[in-house]
């Protein structure tokens, strides 16, 4: 009706919010959102999902894990932390350090889109259908995949790491955890 034959669109792991069972799986409840930017993620979801219903459209979302790589984001903890250390500033780590992220490169990142690109859902005729697991919807064309590494990585590991490849000791500022973060994220990627 449309001419869409796959809508890919791009969530985050933010949307697990404050669960604690590792690691996060598509079919685990995202109902705790800690910030803005997570709730609005959780809300494209939604409308995906409600697009993906009414209209028949096959709709992947993609919950991004910590994607870092060439262009990235110069807010994120990677180029902050190189940034500081080539310019002798400290950095701040936060939850004194006792943080863990699944770190995802972003040619991993397209590698998982790329596999999917060709494989839109497609609406289950009855729910028994659907494979344990899976985390496509009963009631429309519109399933949910998590894009990590399915390992994580220690902050403070993480920093060791950057300066062994500087060669450059940071300026350690330990600080408390910010409001809104996780102590940890993780993906369970089997279904990809």
């Amino acid at each position: 009706m449309h001419g869409v034959t796959h809508l890919m669109m791009a969530s985050t792991s933010s949307v697990y919010g404050a669960n604690t069972q590792m690691p996060f799986h598509e079919n685990d409840k995202a109902d705790t959102p800690l910030t803005i930017y997570t709730a609005t993620k959780k809300a494209n979801e939604a409308m995906a999902h409600f697009y993906a219903h009414l209209w028949d459209i096959p709709t992947t979302m993609f919950r991004f894990f910590t994607v870092y790589g060439a262009w990235g984001r110069p807010d994120l903890a990677l180029y902050k932390f190189v940034d500081a250390l080539l310019e002798g500033r400290p950095i701040d780590i936060y939850n004194n350090g006792d943080m863990y992220r699944d770190l995802t490169h972003v040619n991993d990142s397209v590698r998982g889109i790329r596999l999917l690109m060709d494989v839109p859902p497609v609406r289950p005729a009855q729910a028994s259908d659907i494979m344990d697991g899976d985390s496509l919807s009963p009631l429309a064309p519109h399933c949910v995949v998590n894009i990590g590494n399915s390992d994580k990585v220690r902050l403070i590991d993480f920093i060791d790491a950057i300066e062994q490849s500087l060669g450059i000791k940071a300026i350690r500022n330990y600080m408390p955890m910010q409001p809104g973060d996780v102590p940890a994220t993780w993906a369970d990627t089997l279904l990809l």
